[in-house]
């Protein structure tokens, strides 16, 4: 009965040994197995003692006296808190960061420094108020790639020895004071206006240049239809008063010969029988014959002439032209319809309906020229 208690206590005790065993085998194959990803390197110590990187996948490290230091290889980011700064002329302003950052060398990470985040955050915030603080207000505001070009050529020394890459920095906001954004908007909508009433004045100038240019095509066409119809207006005066004359030559001619007879009823109604006749009587007698039949009367085989005007009257009056300038007048009524068109033409282009359809005031100058002469050769 005792020999079977003792076995049984044996049988305990030896199951509790081997599962101590298991145990301590397990945790000991786990102690001894570093398992790192692909975007990890992790830094082994044994007994405080650096020993090597382990590289990604299984790696074997000695159990229970090891310990590893984890480093993503992978680009990080570290947002730089908003730092106040006084820029060269005095002005506050506030900015804020991102630096991109990149362990290339895990030891030196490990090593020579505690924590390479923290230490890049404060050299970034540093860097950035020493930036801000040599540069003018607007340059600040306006260039942004110089101020992220300054702060990573400060960051790239000291992060070199760190093992760490700098790969770019970013300065997300640079806000001045209120007070220098309040003068900063009133400058601004000062700016504004003076362009707005710069833009106002060139296009009233613009307007004003237009509309005196209308007004000038629209007073030299006038101008051309005016002289146009003084011109006609001119031939038919001179017509009229060619009419005229012809009218007071027929007058004259048939007063002289009225006037004769009247002499010659006379002479005969007296008591005298004897007459002195005048040499021109048969010219008379021959003029009247001529006013009752149309035709001349010859006396002693020579032509009896009508009263004529000389030859410089005759060109005074235009007497030998009196059939073209009396053919001009059919040509008066399409002309007046042509100056009505160029009156219609110059208000059209003083109002600025239309600009393309007239011609240029000298070649409208030309045209008409061309036409007179060609007029008075034909």
């Amino acid at each position: 009965m005792v020999d079977a208690v003792l076995l049984q206590e044996a049988v305990q005790g030896a199951t509790i040994i081997g599962a101590v065993l298991l145990i301590l085998a397990v945790v000991t194959v786990a102690s001894a197995i570093e398992i790192v990803n692909a975007y990890e390197k992790r830094a082994l110590t044994v007994f405080g003692e650096y020993r090597k990187l382990l590289e990604p996948g299984i790696n074997f490290v000695p159990p229970f006296v090891s310990k590893t230091y984890t480093f993503d290889m992978r680009t990080q980011t570290l947002d730089v808190p908003r730092q106040e700064a006084i820029t060269r002329d005095n002005s506050p302003v506030t900015a804020d960061a991102v630096v991109y950052i990149k362990v290339m060398n895990a030891k030196k990470a490990f090593l020579e420094v505690d924590d390479y985040k923290r230490a890049v955050s404060n050299l970034a915030q540093t860097t950035l108020r020493a930036v801000l603080g040599d540069m003018e207000l607007d340059d600040t505001l306006n260039k942004r790639q110089e101020i992220n070009a300054k702060i990573r050529r400060e960051l790239d020394e000291p992060t070199d020895e760190w093992g760490i890459r700098v790969e770019s920095v970013e300065v997300r906001e640079v806000n001045p004071s209120k007070d220098v954004q309040q003068a900063m908007e009133e400058q601004t909508s000062a700016e504004r206006r003076r362009r707005a009433m710069i833009l106002e004045a060139q296009g009233e100038r613009r307007s004003a240049i237009e509309k005196a240019e209308g007004d000038k095509q629209s007073n030299i066409i006038r101008a051309q239809g005016e002289k146009q119809s003084q011109i006609l207006e001119a031939q038919g005066d001179a017509i009229s008063t060619v009419l005229r004359a012809r009218s007071a030559e027929s007058m004259g001619e048939r007063a002289v010969i009225e006037k004769g007879m009247e002499t010659l009823e006379s002479i005969g109604q007296g008591e005298s029988t004897t007459f002195v006749l005048p040499q021109e009587l048969s010219s008379l007698i021959g003029r009247y014959g001529k006013h009752l039949t149309g035709s001349d009367v010859k006396q002693d085989g020579e032509m009896l002439d009508s009263l004529e005007f000389d030859a410089e009257t005759r060109e005074l009056l235009g007497l030998d032209d009196i059939e073209k300038i009396i053919s001009n007048i059919d040509e008066e009524a399409d002309m007046q319809g042509a100056i009505e068109e160029i009156e219609e033409q110059a208000e059209a282009v003083k109002e600025g309906q239309t600009a393309t359809d007239i011609k240029d005031p000298d070649e409208v100058v030309d045209e008409t020229a061309d036409d007179f002469e060609f007029e008075e050769k034909s």
